[in-house]
């Protein structure tokens, strides 16, 4: 089981992080990802990790301004935001699975998903 936490309501230019945590396993040997769903658009990929090793890939949209990492000390992954948009808007989610990290951006590949997180960019 996955949960994400950290959505809230921010300006534009603020800084946000989310949280993922893994429920009854660790994150070595996963690939996880984050996605969101903005209202009326489909769910897209915006960044992926393979934990070990921290190899990592990032959507042109959100490339130089979002960052996922992984504290081992606490067995959670992070995907922290900055210079947030207001079209950076959508529900937020993490999954994790174990496939080829090429993959990654493909959320059929995903069996483990939380319940998303809502990330609302407004002035």
């Amino acid at each position: 089981q996955v949960v994400e936490s950290g959505g809230a309501s921010v300006q534009p230019g603020e800084s946000l992080r989310l949280a993922c945590s893994a429920r009854g396993f660790s994150w070595d040997y996963y690939v996880v990802g984050w996605f969101r769903q903005a209202p009326g658009k489909e769910r897209e990929a915006i960044s992926c990790m393979r934990v070990q090793g921290g190899f990592t890939k990032y959507a042109d949209s959100v490339a130089g301004r979002f960052t996922v990492f992984r504290d081992d000390s606490v067995n959670m992954v992070y995907l922290q935001m900055h210079g947030l948009k207001p079209e950076d808007s959508a529900t937020y989610y993490c999954a994790a699975g174990q496939f080829h990290f090429g993959d990654c951006i493909l959320e059929g590949h995903y069996p483990y998903w939380g319940q998303g997180t809502q990330v609302t960019v407004s002035s």
